[in-house]
């Protein structure tokens, strides 16, 4: 009987230790993820007024100072993010078409591309991310204001054909990441509006490969994919947790919009190539 007790009190013991352990491990996650929010803050507080600066004495620069905050971003969220593929579009109007899958794909490819994004209106409500992309001259786009389209369409047109980079999100939703949905074809009606013969489109695939150095599986997809009607806050807390994330970036070759018999072939096209590069970054290959 007395080993008996001695046995229950030293299982008792070890089971208040490794729930302190666990206590302390979750405070420290807490405080990790606190620390990054603030570094994010911070670095918001410098360099959006250095923004609306820079907007009005160098408009042609403006993109680069989102730019600079979203990668110290990335770096505060613990992203790593890797470039690979064919050479960016350097020159002239591009449209950037890429696949969509949560809001960690504005500082992933806003931190390399130097874009404007085409963003659904929500996201001008998404604190610091929001109004950064404001800065950065995002054109909004809002789901159920079918009149708005012709007016959204010649936006995206006058600003390629001005030369300037846009991102867009041809899926026109974010997926779970276990695959590319289809590209909408409306999506792509800049391509027969005015100045379609003076810009380039170029497909990039985007794809959240590792964590912590070992291969995503589909069980950590709900964490970095940000799908349904899942809270933001929650959803960044949740994907800070994971430790070190790899975001990878697979650049395919421009084309014309010329060179396509109608949108729906340009659409079809660029669906395909990001999908065989999905599928391919998420291989490991």
């Amino acid at each position: 009987m007395r080993a008996d007790g001695r046995a229950l009190a030293r299982a008792r013991r070890i089971q208040r230790r490794a729930a302190g352990i666990e206590r302390r491990r979750r405070a420290q996650a807490r405080w990790a993820v606190m620390s990054r929010v603030m570094e994010i803050g911070a670095a918001g507080a410098v360099l959006v007024p250095t923004q609306a600066v820079v907007q009005k004495l160098a408009p042609r620069a403006r993109p680069r100072v989102p730019s600079l905050f979203l990668k110290l971003a990335c770096s505060s969220l613990g992203l790593q993010v890797r470039v690979q593929g064919a050479p960016l579009v350097k020159k002239g109007g591009v449209l950037f078409v890429s696949n969509h899958i949560g809001w960690a794909d504005i500082p992933v490819l806003g931190s390399k591309l130097l874009a404007s994004f085409v963003a659904k209106a929500e996201i001008d409500g998404w604190g610091i991310f929001g109004y950064l992309t404001r800065l950065q001259g995002a054109i909004y786009v809002k789901r159920e204001a079918r009149l708005d389209v012709g007016d959204q369409r010649d936006e995206i047109a006058q600003r390629l054909a001005g030369g300037g980079r846009v991102i867009m999100f041809p899926e026109g939703t974010n997926s779970d990441g276990t695959r590319v949905l289809p590209f909408k074809s409306s999506l792509f009606a800049v391509a027969e509006g005015p100045g379609a013969p003076d810009f380039v489109i170029q497909p990039v695939t985007l794809a959240y490969t590792r964590v912590n150095g070992m291969p995503v599986t589909r069980r950590m997809l709900p964490s970095l994919a940000w799908v349904g009607d899942t809270e933001l806050k929650p959803h960044i807390a949740e994907f800070m947790r994971l430790g070190k994330i790899r975001a990878d970036i697979l650049v395919h070759e421009p084309v014309y919009p010329a060179d396509f018999a109608d949108r729906k072939a340009l659409a079809r096209h660029c669906q395909e190539v990001v999908s065989a590069g999905y599928a391919r970054l998420m291989r490991g290959v």
